[in-house]
This record gives C-alpha cells, structure tokens and sequence, in this order.
C-alpha cells in the first residue's frame, strides 16, 4: 500500500471515530428540544395537571381563597408554598407536608381549590432536563462530569456557527431566495436543508451555543468555590419582640396572602406574584416572588407575616450589570419566560438544530462511505497489481 493510500485510511478512520460524538450532539439537541415543551407534555397526558374551569363564568381563587379551601378540606396539611407555573392552563402547585411527615407538591385546581393529584418525585419532565443538562450523572458536591459533557459543546457549536457563516459566502441571500431541491438526490436535498436551517436558527444557535458556554463557565466557577454574586442574603427570621402575641400568649393570625400580595406589589408594579411562600416558623418571613416588566428574571420581597412590613427584597436594580446578563442565561436557554408561544418558538427550533445535524450526521456519512469504498476498491487494485507484478519476477 502506497503512503498516501495509508494516509488517506487513517483518516477514514478518523471520520468513522467521529460517529459517536454526532449522535451524542443529536441526542442532546433532541432531548433539548423535548425538555422545552416537557411540561406541556405533561399536561396533555395528566388531567390532575390541568387547570379545569367548573363553568364558563367561574373566577380563579385568590391564594388566600385557596389556602381557606385547603384547610377545610385537609386540616391535617401545612401548607408551605403556593407557585403558579408559567400558563394559566396548570392548576396551581403548591407544597403541603403531612402529619406523618410525608412532603409533596398537590395539585390544586386554581377554580375550586381542590387537591387533584401530588407530583411525584421523578417525573417525565425532570427525567427529560436531567438527560439533556448532565447525562443523568448524580450531582453530588459538585457538579458532575455530565454537565461539563453536555456544556462543553457551547464551544464547537459557537465555532460551526461562524465557521459556517465564513464557508457560506453571502448567505443572506438564503433570506430572500431559499433553495431546497427535492428532485435532485437525497445528498442535494440534505445539503440544500442543512444550509437554509442553519440560516433561519443564526440567531438561536448564537443564543443555545453562548448560554450553554456559560453553563460550563458556570461550573468551573463554583466547583473553584469562586461567586460573582453581589447579594447577601439576611436573615428570614423577624425580631422576636415584633411578634405580637394575644392574650392567651399566642400568636395572632398572619395577615392574608391577599394582603401580602398587595404589599409585594406596591413595591415592585407589574409583579405577577406567581410565587409564595409562606413562613415555616413563627419567627419566619412571608415571601413574595414573581416576574414583572423584565421576564428572564425574579424580584423578591420578603415581608413581616403580621405587621405587612417590607424586611428585604432583592429587585432588578439590586442586581450588578454582569448578573443581568447571567441570570438572563438559563432563561434564554430554556425558553422558559413567556408562555407557551416562546415555549413553541424555542421547540420548533429546536427541532430545526436536531435535523441539521441529523442532516449534517447523513451527509457526513454517506460521504465517508463512499470514500471509504474508493479507498478500499484502490487498495485491493493496489494489491492486485503488486502480487501481479511479484509473479512475473
């Protein structure tokens, strides 16, 4: 065999050694997509998950409403936090913990205020997210090899993003005269597909390559114990003489969650107030979170359970420039900050990245195929023509 028949085997081999790393971007791009629209899979499939309005004139319950119905229904449970999820669609979720000690998150219906089903431990959606951002690889002190795995392809991904747009000279013009042949072969309509795909999702592989960067610049960051967080955390517990007690030494009712809401709202406008969290102790705070005019991120207010006074908060304007762009970041990746349209938009996609590299995998393959075919067909050419040439010596 000559060395540049050689040469060229190493590097079908190369290309051949190559074929997991394709499977393992699609698998990940595929388990991205599902992740998107995850709970919104869930939904169709588990009634107890859905938001069902008794009659068309019906009003949804104030989470004081609901906590009342709860507590008539099942006095036994504790009621800990109530989180609307993003869609009016699902019912509410919110923590109770038993006297047995069990704790979970029910279910209620935000129209009647009824327990309709307990979220298990370990469901499709957790399954899903957990596939996609560690490889399931436990989570134990720091984060796993999993998550580096899976992060570390921000990297190639950004790269291929801008090579492309190199390779691909004016591709603008994919914009306004967008070729895809269907008549031509399969390798002429993968190739027409992969490159006007990979056009239209410039901008969502800008956004899922740098935001899954910054998912492995995240790691490195706190498994080196190293914060670029400006907040700090005070205390949740009120003073102990701000408890006013009754006259049988007890301690008087909480305000409403109603009234905590307002409160929370006054403070920052626009709040949606999707969550709340109800005081664990006697001394704890009442806290009240949710999105306002900027969707990527939480505000927070944390208010005195019986007087209504603010105790700390933490809004947009206590966050540096730098937290602005990296909180925004898990938001950005996920799509999970305005409804079920951008949950859509993310998702379809989404599903556009996993047939471009389905596409890119089929191309990449069929042409290492056939070259390796040629290779093999010239080396045994090659052969003939040396095992000729010996026997006429």
């Amino acid at each position: 065999m000559s060395k540049k028949s050689r040469s060229k085997i190493w590097f079908l081999v190369h290309s051949w050694l190559a074929l997991p790393i394709w499977f393992f971007v699609l698998i990940v791009c595929v388990t991205g997509t599902l992740a998107v629209v995850s709970k919104e899979i869930m939904w169709l499939a588990n009634p107890e998950m859905r938001a069902n309005q008794p009659s068309d004139d019906a009003e949804r319950l104030s989470f004081e409403q609901v906590r009342n119905n709860l507590g008539k229904t099942h006095p036994e449970a504790i009621v800990g936090t109530f989180f609307q999820p993003d869609g009016d669609y699902f019912a509410l979720n919110v923590s109770v913990t038993f006297p047995d000690g069990r704790a979970t998150i029910a279910y209620v219906n935000p129209y009647t205020g009824d327990i309709q089903g307990y979220v298990p431990s370990f469901d499709f959606r957790r399954f899903t997210r957990a596939l996609h951002g560690w490889w399931l690889v436990p989570i134990t002190s720091g984060y796993s090899w999993g998550w580096y795995l899976v992060s570390i392809l921000g990297l190639p991904m950004l790269a291929s993003l801008i090579t492309g747009l190199v390779v691909y000279k004016r591709f603008w013009k994919g914009f306004f005269k967008p070729v895809l042949r269907f008549s031509h072969g399969a390798r002429i309509f993968w190739g027409d597909f992969h490159r006007l795909s990979g056009i239209w999702s410039i901008w969502f592989i800008a956004v899922i390559s740098i935001t899954g960067t910054w998912f492995l610049i995240q790691a490195i960051l706190g498994d080196n114990q190293i914060s670029i967080s400006s907040y700090s955390p005070v205390s949740s517990v009120i003073a102990h003489d701000s408890v006013p007690l009754s006259t049988d030494g007890t301690p008087p009712p909480m305000i409403s969650l109603d009234r905590a809401l307002s409160i929370a709202q006054e403070k920052v406008p626009g709040l949606d107030g999707s969550n709340l969290l109800l005081p664990s102790n006697t001394y704890g705070t009442l806290v009240a979170a949710g999105r306002s005019w900027y969707p990527l991120m939480y505000q927070m207010v944390e208010i005195h359970p019986y007087t209504g006074e603010i105790t700390s908060s933490r809004l947009l304007s206590d966050r540096t420039p730098l937290e602005f762009v990296t909180e925004s970041m898990r938001p950005l990746h996920t799509g999970d900050f305005g409804g079920i349209w951008i949950k859509l938009i993310w998702a379809f996609f989404g599903l556009l990245l996993s047939m471009m590299v389905l596409s890119g995998l089929l191309i990449w393959s069929k042409r290492t195929a056939l070259a390796t075919a040629a290779a093999l067909k010239r080396t045994t050419k090659e052969e003939r023509k040396r095992v000729k040439a010996d026997s006429l010596v």
